[in-house]
């Protein structure tokens, strides 16, 4: 395991965030948050899907008056994720005027760069910040550079323009990243909340400024710290665009929950968001979620589609199965299955994973081995090998991971 920065613990609703606790898995809604049924349930598919935290906009009072109505229908279907109110312009007036909305939510996004302007900016902010005390409730303050503080990013500018050598622009936008999130952070415990009640973000939309911003965040403070790209993109360029930033972040024991911020297909699926965060993680030993299947890619060797076929047949019944097996079977989300396509890496795979089999190339013999912790434990053969494994492999489950 490796070692984590060091960090204070905020409790958000049941889920603990920071220090040495699991690196929380969170995501956020794209429905229009004043219709109840329908955020209520993508809220449900999201927790369904393995988000620890959901977050859901709040940006009008149709809203706000929302969050009860969504927060019943949850109780009634038995989900209980903590709800994050994600706050920008009217966050001050919306959680006084609605404080049913404010004593529900778990905790309270806050944007330092669009609370308010000029005098109104510490008025506005401290309101809000009276709000979680009165309610008992930790904040995310989440600094955004599409949304910076213009007032603070002008003084950097300016002390800046003043150097020998002036640092490059980006690199000041970056310097007022951090300014703006510890500086707000300190201005919070001025007003009372407590330092193990406060989450910091400061948001980029590229793995480079992602790596450098957080690694001086994490230099200046022991918040804990909440990352990931903001706008990462669609499809493969925002889930490779994630994966760099996130990857070398999380070597380095930076961050404590992560969202993988993507841009769903027209009619797709907002839980990929949370399967791809979860995957990050698995992929880098630091948390399992679900059993996984290794599989070779194919060659010119395995022409035939089946091991493909098979391969992703297992990992769906794995997937589907773990809503039932994670209370069963104990453990069970770090098993490792192999499923290769020929006889010249598929031996050795399946001898390294829990349990695998190598299925016959183009040109071998149509028989296909198992192999169980190690040792060869049965030759398949005929049209079955697909059920005849997936029936060893339910079997091996319940005697490795029953009682």
């Amino acid at each position: 395991m490796l070692l984590r920065r060091r960090t204070v613990t905020v409790r958000v609703g049941d889920i603990l965030v920071g220090s040495d606790h699991p690196i929380v898995v969170q995501s956020m809604t794209n429905t229009d948050t004043a219709d109840a049924e329908t955020t209520a349930r993508q809220v449900r598919e999201l927790a369904q899907a393995g988000s620890e935290l959901v977050r859901v906009t709040v940006n009008t009072e149709a809203a706000a008056e929302a969050v009860p109505e969504i927060s019943r229908r949850l109780s009634d279907q038995g989900i209980s994720v903590p709800l994050i109110g994600d706050f920008h312009y009217n966050g001050h007036i919306l959680l006084k005027r609605y404080p049913e909305c404010a004593r529900i939510l778990a905790k309270y996004r806050i944007n330092p760069g669009n609370v308010g302007m000029g005098k109104h900016r510490d008025k506005n902010f401290q309101q809000m910040i009276d709000v979680a005390l009165e309610n008992g409730k930790p904040v995310r303050i989440g600094v955004n550079w599409g949304s910076l503080d213009q007032y603070l990013l002008a003084r950097l500018m300016d002390a800046n323009a003043t150097l020998p050598d002036p640092e490059p622009a980006n690199e000041v936008v970056l310097q007022a990243m951090v300014e703006s999130a510890v500086e707000s952070a300190s201005q919070a415990e001025e007003f009372g909340l407590g330092h193990d009640q406060i989450i910091l973000s400061a948001k980029v939309s590229s793995a480079p400024d992602l790596i450098s911003v957080y690694r001086a965040l994490g230099a200046r403070c022991d918040y804990p710290l909440h990352w990931g790209l903001t706008e990462a993109g669609i499809g493969s360029r925002g889930i490779v665009a994630s994966t760099a930033g996130m990857a070398v972040l999380l070597q380095e024991g930076i961050g404590d929950t992560i969202r993988v911020s993507l841009t769903p297909r027209p009619g797709g699926n907002r839980a990929e968001e949370v399967l791809v965060a979860q995957q990050i993680l698995q992929s880098l030993g630091l948390r399992s979620f679900v059993p996984q299947v290794s599989a070779c890619p194919g060659c010119g060797r395995t022409t035939s589609s089946f091991f493909q076929e098979l391969a992703e047949r297992i990992q769906g019944h794995l997937t589907g199965a773990m809503s039932s097996w994670a209370s069963l079977y104990p453990g069970v989300e770090k098993l490792r299955v192999a499923v290769m396509g020929c006889i010249v890496n598929g031996p050795g795979e399946s001898k390294h994973a829990d349990i695998g089999i190598s299925l016959p190339g183009t040109g071998e013999d149509p028989k296909a081995p198992v192999y169980v912790d190690g040792r060869h434990f049965t030759t398949l053969k005929g049209p079955g090998i697909a059920e005849d494994f997936i029936r060893i492999l339910e079997d091996y489950v319940k005697q490795r991971y029953g009682n």
